[in-house]
């Protein structure tokens, strides 16, 4: 979904809904926080609660999961997919995953803020 709720241009305008636990909307809060000196605002983006620079979404909250656009070609991409549960984020939950994206569980929530950085520099590129 754009930023005025309708059908997003270019991207699937529902996404799979997941519940978020506290735990996670806290620490996604507290990533919001640290990234507003950078011009990072919050936002709704694919139906989620997402931070957005520029009003394009460079993370997204997911359940318990936070979605990255780290951009496939780099290396934070990989280092990402590493993780323990992270996997290629597929809005739509039908296989169709969006390459530049990482889906990173909250298990792994103390590399989110090194995340949200990398998402931030690939957007500013």
């Amino acid at each position: 979904m754009d930023l005025d709720g309708g059908p997003a241009v270019g991207h699937d305008a529902a996404m799979e809904k997941r519940e978020s636990s506290a735990a996670a909307v806290a620490a996604f809060e507290d990533l919001g926080t640290d990234l507003l000196d950078a011009g990072v605002v919050t936002g709704q983006m694919f139906g989620a609660r997402s931070l957005l620079l520029d009003k394009k979404a460079i993370a997204c909250l997911n359940g318990d999961t936070v979605a990255f656009k780290l951009g496939r070609d780099n290396p934070g991409h990989e280092r990402a997919l590493a993780l323990p549960g992270a996997v290629l984020f597929d809005p739509s939950g039908m296989g169709r995953p969006f390459k530049d994206w990482v889906e990173v569980p909250l298990a792994a929530a103390g590399e989110w803020p090194a995340l949200a950085d990398a998402a931030l520099a690939n957007a500013r590129q």
